[in-house]
């Protein structure tokens, strides 16, 4: 037998599993006859000890698949053409940026493309295991292959060609062999040289930081186990029906008991898997990472380095629970985070942010309110401010029956009481980076701006539909309303910022939201738990705040990148669709005023220096954004750096410009003073002030083309005569 033979050799241990059929066997046998030569530099004998399923995986499995079949909302059945994605979707799982694998493998597996449907309906998990294995071999040698590169000295690497490489090979093809791939590998371990280099570490340095990074993924990839393989090949199985279904093993399922969307008591961030990567999904409002700024969602997670340690741990390639037990720790404690940022143009290109760990309280999430006055040629008028970061209730005082138990309805109420009595002229909901919460809350909310009715649907999978009421006549607030939201406004803003728009309530000013319109449920099972979508929301007109979000009557530009942030950059995510709308009223008709609106709102925009410089830094980070490629010669590669920094030092100077500060004399002073801002907890973000003021100016708007949205009084009655 072989040395790969003998690497694939399964353990006597498992042998129970052996009974789950025929196909697991060949599929097995079929891959321990390929042949994989290794590079004499490489150790032989640095064997990857193959897993294996279990019989409670497999009757998990069963069970899974019989829920995805019966109770997911959407309807599919799993057949031929079925297995065929549950094959493309695991490797793509498995090797998303094809770096591991060759087409030379892939022609190993193809066999068992149509076979592992059926495979996953009665709990034959043996293919699925034998695929994750090899993969897992595949990045054994790769690693190896470029500790031995390192190792032979990186100043043998010739960095004057006109190489350059493809940065994002998720859309590529599989190299042939296995000879390609050592020169795509190559290629690789040169541009993380290169942007070392650009940042100032010598040979030495980066030499000890790519060997580190190396054999610390070699060392996690060799300690992978059975749950390893199967929360892989389970949730590239559940993915096919949505993004948000996922099977969560026995130790994911203890940390996302404890707190629910695996928000960190740590740092405030809500993580998930994203390939080798930990990706930041979002932030929670008030927590450490929230208040420090830097941190950002679609930000990955490279290191983890604890305040009483010099040395960073590598966490590419780790589980998330693993990332979540290394990020988590004391309270007043400091933890670093090394992350490529969203907006970076290549994944060498990291930053590194320190956040002082502590728990995230409930008064920290709070509305808040301010009162902005301006200033126009027609007039001065005062505009209140209701920022909501996310729709909270306190369920345990709720429960205990205090009278006084803290929520988003009631906190907003009380504002806009306190906001009337400084005779405000309009009023700005800000849901800017709300990304939803309790249900009852947004419906609740609604209810402060409307006399009653329906505020949002829910269909199941049964096509049962549940409306949802506001059933107080009483309204908090009768005047001009404007609702902020961005990309980050997902699910409980949406239903809000959605119901408003719907009844003519007000106005939606800012960006295309996120479009997460499903409700899920966890189920558990025999070993783990199962996160199943099972409902999703329609508004009170039909359309489903699913996939497409809600869309802003006043569009304003965003530095968010929605091709990789949204529910429509998700892979699978269910479409967006319409049922029978409910009767509501319509308190106004903004079509014959909206156009003008929209002109002065660009009039503004085109004047206004923010606004400008705003544009600026959004054509410079498409720029960036579209650049697939990035040289590995030495000289241009500098050239390109140096052009990057001097535009990031030119925008930030010129925001400093508009508001009378000294200029930065260089890039690092820039980011030392970043580095300030960020450990100042009194700081605002006074970048993006200007955008609440505009919401206020088309509040102003409003109120001089139509006076009767000065009340919801004359809306009624004027909705009652339409009706």
């Amino acid at each position: 037998m072989t040395k790969m033979a003998e690497r694939f050799k399964l353990r006597g241990d498992h042998s129970s599993q052996g009974r789950l059929g025929q196909l697991g066997r060949a599929l097995t046998v079929a891959l321990l006859m390929a042949p994989v030569a290794l590079p004499a530099s490489i150790d032989r004998e640095a064997a990857y000890e193959p897993v294996s399923p279990t019989v409670d995986q497999a009757r998990a499995n069963i069970l899974i698949a019989r829920q995805l079949q019966f109770t997911h909302f959407r309807d599919q059945s799993i057949d031929d053409m079925l297995s065929s994605e549950v094959f493309d979707a695991y490797l793509e799982y498995l090797d998303g940026q094809r770096i591991y694998l060759t087409q030379e493998d892939l022609q190993f597996f193809e066999p068992v493309r149509y076979r592992l449907g059926a495979a996953l309906k009665t709990g034959q998990l043996q293919p699925g295991f034998d695929i994750y294995n090899l993969v897992q071999q595949r990045i054994i040698e790769r690693l190896e292959f470029a500790l031995s590169v390192v190792e032979s000295g990186i100043d043998k690497l010739s960095f004057d060609t006109d190489d350059s490489l493809l940065l994002d090979r998720s859309e590529a093809d599989w190299v042939a062999n296995r000879s390609e791939l050592d020169r795509l590998w190559i290629k690789r371990i040169k541009n993380s040289i290169l942007a070392q280099r650009l940042s100032g570490k010598d040979d030495e340095q980066i030499a000890e930081s790519l060997q580190r990074r190396y054999e610390s993924q070699l060392n996690r990839t060799s300690q992978v186990r059975s749950e390893d393989a199967f929360q892989a090949y389970m949730n590239a199985f559940t993915g096919l029906w949505d993004p948000h279904t996922s099977y969560f093993s026995p130790r994911t399922s203890e940390n996302f008991n404890i707190n629910m969307s695996l928000s960190l008591e740590g740092i405030g961030a809500v993580l998930q898997s994203d390939n080798e990567y930990t990706k930041v999904v979002r932030l929670v409002p008030g927590g450490p990472a929230s208040k420090q700024g830097q941190l950002q969602p679609a930000d990955r997670i490279v290191s983890v380095t604890q305040e009483d340690e010099d040395t960073p741990v590598n966490v590419i390639g780790w589980r998330l629970d693993e990332v979540v037990d290394l990020i988590r720790g004391p309270r007043e404690s400091v933890v670093t985070l090394e992350v490529i940022p969203a907006n970076a143009s290549d994944e060498t290109m990291t930053r590194s942010i320190s956040i002082k760990r502590d728990k995230v309280k409930l008064e920290e999430q709070s509305a808040s309110s301010e009162v902005i006055d301006l200033q126009r040629d027609s007039g001065n008028y005062r505009i209140g401010v209701i920022t909501i970061p996310t729709f909270y209730a306190d369920f345990r005082a709720m429960q205990q029956g205090d009278p006084n138990y803290k929520s988003t309805t009631r906190d907003v109420r009380a504002l806009i009481e306190s906001l009337e009595d400084q005779d405000i002229d309009g009023l700005v909901i800000d849901l800017r980076n709300n990304g939803g919460g309790a249900l009852h809350e947004a419906n609740d909310l609604v209810g402060l701006f409307i006399d009653e009715g329906p505020t949002v649907q829910i269909r199941n999978s049964n096509n049962d539909v549940q409306v949802l009421t506001d059933q107080d006549p009483s309204v908090a607030y009768d005047g001009p309303l404007v609702v902020m939201v961005n990309r980050m406004s997902a699910s409980a803003s949406e239903i809000f910022a959605g119901a408003i728009q719907d009844y003519g309530r007000g106005l939606v000013v800012g960006s295309q939201t996120f479009g997460k319109g499903t409700v899920q449920a966890v189920r558990p099972l025999n070993h783990g738990q199962l996160k199943i979508t099972q409902s999703k929301f329609y508004r009170v007109s039909g359309g489903s705040t699913q996939h497409k979000g809600v869309m802003p009557d006043i569009a304003i530009p965003s530095r968010v990148d929605t091709t990789r942030i949204g529910e429509d950059a998700l892979d699978h995510a269910l479409p967006w669709d319409q049922i029978e709308a409910v009767p509501h009223t319509r308190y106004f008709d903004f079509s014959g005023i909206i156009d003008q609106l929209r002109a002065n709102h660009a009039q503004r925009f085109a004047s206004h220096p923010e606004f400008q410089l705003l544009q600026r830094e959004i054509d410079f980070l498409e720029e960036q954004r579209a650049q697939d490629s990035v040289s590995l010669n030495a000289e241009l590669r500098a050239v390109q750096q140096s052009e990057i920094e001097q535009t990031r030092l030119a925008i930030a100077n010129a925001r400093r410009k508009i508001r009378g500060e000294e200029a930065f004399a260089s890039l690092e002073e820039l980011e030392d003073w970043q580095e300030q801002q960020a450990a100042n907890p009194d700081r605002q973000d006074e970048e993006l002030d200007f955008i609440v003021r505009e919401g206020g100016h088309i509040m102003a708007d409003m109120l001089e083309l139509d006076q009767r949205l000065a009340s919801i009084d004359s809306l009624s009655t004027m909705a009652a005569k339409a009706n």
